[in-house]
């Protein structure tokens, strides 16, 4: 097998990540290294090498060919638009990843958010970004995780920020869940939300609110959502038996992606009820914590809570809430668990039901902007510690 070398970027701003892209998927390489700075070989026609410990904590090399991360671009292309982007996460994330290879596509530089995400330098940012060709306004989109949404639509009262979000053709949400309160009050104020989904090993969202992008596909099987398509990873970098284990080749030879994530197709509509391996084993009873997640965020002033799972004495295990001092005044009230047990009682049965709420001052996340499960767990379980 023909090997090329994989190296970073010669800097850490995301134009240093574009050149380096440029040069990966329209000139001769190198590969680009993203997550890692040790250069490595990898498969000849490898675009990038992305390098993340997700939210489980272990590190994965996922090995990007250039066909790959195109047809991804081009199916995106196809299904919202063509026009400018906006970069307001991190470049070394997927999703970050693909709004550069989507501006090298459209022949367009990508507009740049960079340093502290606020729903002011968004506003901003999308003000630099209006501009025409031929009278005709050229379309803007971009890609954001919803912990950034979900402050922009906090933030909507402000004018200039409500015009920056009407300002976008689209606004693809991925990495988890939005809250359903979120999405009917962006529907309200007239800002198009797409629901994306997918991984890193699909080069990014591959199933745009529930439907997969053209060329893509999707099945269940004994209850996991598997994609398969001309978007997928090479697999891992250096890890033969991992990659055979999550790229599952059927009868017929097609190669399907592992989710990992619990789903069901209702006429050609995908939903997800999250990970399946995200489950407390509660007083015998299984307990998806995405689900009870689910039915939490979308109570008043706790769109932005997390839950994870704790040992219990008396349960074996059990789920806490995790809430940001920034969370709405209202998830201050003294009453507050006893509305959130009795929600989620209603929802999934009294064994779903959290024991606590711990406030934290701020969340720790992920570069991708994902919560940091391993490291809010672990707040929880010292939490117990300490009687908290």
């Amino acid at each position: 097998m023909a090997l090329l070398r994989a190296v970073p970027p010669e800097g850490q701003s995301a134009r240093d990540v574009l050149r380096a892209l440029r040069r990966a998927i329209d000139g001769p390489g190198p590969a680009v290294l993203l997550g890692s700075t040790e250069p490595v070989d990898v498969p000849a026609g490898t675009a990038a090498v992305v390098t993340t410990s997700g939210s489980t904590g272990v590190p994965k090399s996922v090995v990007l060919s250039r066909n790959a991360l195109l047809a991804s671009a081009f199916a995106t292309s196809a299904r919202v638009g063509e026009g400018a982007w906006l970069l307001a996460v991190q470049p070394s994330y997927v999703a970050g990843l693909q709004v550069l290879v989507r501006s090298l596509m459209s022949g367009r530089e990508p507009a740049v958010l960079e340093g502290r995400f606020t729903a002011q330098s968004f506003a901003s940012a999308a003000r630099l970004m209006a501009s025409s060709v031929g009278g005709e306004r050229v379309p803007t989109y971009t890609s954001l995780v919803p912990a950034q949404f979900i402050r922009l639509i906090e933030a909507a009262d402000d004018a200039e920020v409500l015009w920056a979000l009407r300002s976008f053709q689209a606004f693809l949400i991925g990495g988890q869940a939005l809250p359903e309160p979120v999405r009917v009050r962006a529907a309200e104020l007239g800002v198009h939300v797409v629901r994306t989904y997918g991984s890193t090993e699909t080069s990014g969202g591959c199933v745009y609110d529930g439907v997969p992008l053209d060329g893509v596909r999707m099945r269940i099987e004994r209850g996991e959502v598997q994609l398969t398509g001309p978007v997928l990873a090479e697999g891992y970098l250096g890890e033969p038996e991992r990659t055979d284990a999550v790229f599952v080749r059927d009868a017929e030879g097609t190669r399907w992606y592992r989710t990992g994530d619990a789903g069901e197709i209702t006429d050609g509509v995908l939903r997800v009820t999250g990970r399946i391996d995200n489950v407390i084993i509660s007083g015998g009873v299984n307990v998806s914590l995405d689900r009870v997640e689910r039915v939490v965020r979308a109570l008043p002033g706790l769109v932005d809570a997390v839950v994870v799972g704790v040992a219990d004495e008396r349960w074996g295990q059990a789920s806490v809430v995790v809430l940001p001092a920034r969370a709405d005044d209202r998830a201050a009230d003294p009453g507050i668990l006893d509305a959130v047990r009795s929600a989620v009682a209603r929802e999934l049965g009294a064994p779903a039901r959290p024991t606590r709420i711990l406030r934290v001052d701020d969340l720790p996340a992920l570069p991708s902007g994902k919560p940091d499960r391993v490291a809010l767990r672990r707040l929880a379980a010292e939490g117990a510690d300490r009687g908290a």
